[in-house]
């Protein structure tokens, strides 16, 4: 029988409050990450390693992708992008170890992914412009179009949050219905589709995070001005 996405399996309780198993993956998630963040770079070396050759790659792609979709120095970025795009893959290719649901077919951690990218827009936007800066992108073209930009705001981020969940929780439902009726070697085609739908997936979200960041970054202007980049570079 497949689980409902709009409940999670209780795996245990601490007084009052219930530990579910999406918490359970994904705090595991977050320790894996961490330890092998720590691991990759606890001895870096000026005659890179394979492992810190692969590492510099990962980061380098990481980088280029932010510089030609956001047109701003990427290092500020780097951290929260990259952070969000290897848990969402992680989480997402979660689905292959047996009896583990992936924590981003849940509602509730693609809502806090979302926050966690609605309120990097706001941060990275005063952080850019000022806090007068930041609102005046509000009125931009005119405004007229103020209540709109605020509403636009907490559109696009439940935008991400219904797409992310919709497509992990379709692909889950998908895989686990096959696997009921036709046993378990027909449906690793399927689980290779939605391996590759999951890393999809997470360059979608990480990518549309990009944008809208960008947007609130250099609003009003094709690309960022000179001395938007000299205040990024700071």
């Amino acid at each position: 029988m497949i689980q409902s996405p709009l409940t999670a399996k209780i795996v245990f309780t601490v007084g009052p409050v219930a530990v579910t198993e999406p918490v359970v993956v994904t705090w595991g998630l977050m320790g894996a990450l961490a330890f092998g963040g720590w691991l990759a770079t606890r001895s870096l070396s000026l005659k890179p390693s394979m492992p810190q050759t692969v590492l510099e790659m990962i980061v380098g792609a990481i980088e280029d992708q932010i510089q030609a979709t956001m047109r701003v120095a990427p290092k500020p970025y780097v951290p929260i992008i990259g952070t969000l795009f290897l848990f969402i893959l992680a989480a997402n290719w979660s689905s292959l170890v047996p009896s583990v649901e992936p924590p981003t077919a849940h509602i509730e951690t693609d809502a806090a992914l979302g926050l966690i990218v609605f309120f990097a827009i706001i941060y990275f936007g005063i952080r850019a412009r000022g806090i007068g800066g930041y609102l005046k992108t509000f009125a931009q073209p005119t405004f007229i179009m103020i209540p709109l930009n605020i509403v636009e705001t907490f559109t696009r981020t439940f935008s991400l949050i219904v797409r992310l969940f919709g497509n992990v929780m379709s692909g889950v439902f998908v895989v686990g219905i096959v696997l009921s009726l036709a046993g378990l070697l027909v449906p690793i085609p399927l689980m290779a589709l939605d391996l590759l739908t999951g890393a999809v997936q997470a360059y979608i979200f990480t990518v549309l995070a990009m944008v809208f960041i960008g947007s609130a970054l250099n609003a009003g202007r094709p690309t960022a001005s000179k001395k938007g980049k000299d205040h990024e570079l700071d």
